[in-house]
């Protein structure tokens, strides 16, 4: 299947690693072009020379106010265009409703909360028909994670967010989608297993409350993410979409 993603200029936030970096190398895959953003320099650097010409790493902190001009710059520069975004960071810190501090929840506000809005409203400043902001969330959206405290409360705030930009923005011809990763096999996932003293244990409990009886793969996330902020889903916006191997047993 075409999903008509060549030429097509994406920018990924949080995409040195993990599921960011399985969204962008199945979106150069494809044949489309990507700006990478992370923190770390020298790792969006590298991740971005694995992918190749189609891609360019920019060292940006989605909590900087003045990171998502400088990102969607970096797009026209490079690529000449701009068609989305896919807003992607790194868990908040892990603990329990008594035991994350205020500098933990204010530092996950900025980063993961405010920092995904302004991404997003920029993004939406920018955009033409057919353009798509796209939010990687999680499962926590639909049912509390135990020990994902922070995440718990910021991640639902964010898909009511982008519900509520869905509508703003449709009738320009500009969709917003998100996505709801349950347990995929990346860097952050094996240090929540690990938190428990048993990685090892911990994961087969986890894969045993999976219907498919395994963690996902970043490349089976990457194909998800490519597929919705390609135009072969030209007619899907709101939509939250778990990819979690069924963990998610309502409608």
């Amino acid at each position: 299947m075409d999903l008509g993603l060549k030429d097509r200029v994406y920018v990924v936030t949080g995409a040195s690693r993990g599921l960011g970096n399985a969204s962008a190398r199945a979106l150069v895959a494809d044949g489309a072009k990507v700006v990478l953003s992370s923190r770390d320099e020298k790792a969006v650097a590298g991740a971005a020379a694995e992918l190749g010409p189609g891609a360019v790493g920019v060292a940006a902190d989605n909590a900087d106010p003045a990171t998502p001009e400088r990102l969607i710059a970096a797009a026209r520069a490079h690529f000449g265009r701009f068609d989305g975004v896919l807003v992607s960071v790194g868990g908040p810190a892990p603990g329990w409703a008594a035991d994350n501090t205020d500098e933990q929840w204010q530092a996950a506000f900025e980063a993961v909360y405010l920092g995904a809005v302004r991404m997003a409203r920029a993004a939406a400043a920018a955009l033409e028909e057919g353009g798509v902001i796209g939010f990687v969330l999680s499962g926590s959206v639909h049912e509390p994670i135990p020990g994902l405290t922070i995440s718990n409360g910021l991640r639902p705030g964010l898909a009511g967010f982008a519900k509520s930009l869905a509508n703003d923005l449709g009738p320009s011809g500009i969709r917003v989608v998100g996505l709801l990763p349950g347990r995929i096999d990346t860097d952050r996932v094996r240090e929540l297993d690990a938190l428990s003293g048993d990685p090892s244990a911990a994961r087969a409990a986890a894969e045993s409350r999976v219907p498919l009886r395994r963690y996902g793969t970043p490349e089976e996330f990457g194909s998800a993410a490519a597929f919705l902020l390609s135009p072969a889903a030209s007619y899907l916006t709101g939509v939250m979409l778990p990819v979690d191997g069924g963990a998610l047993h309502g409608f």
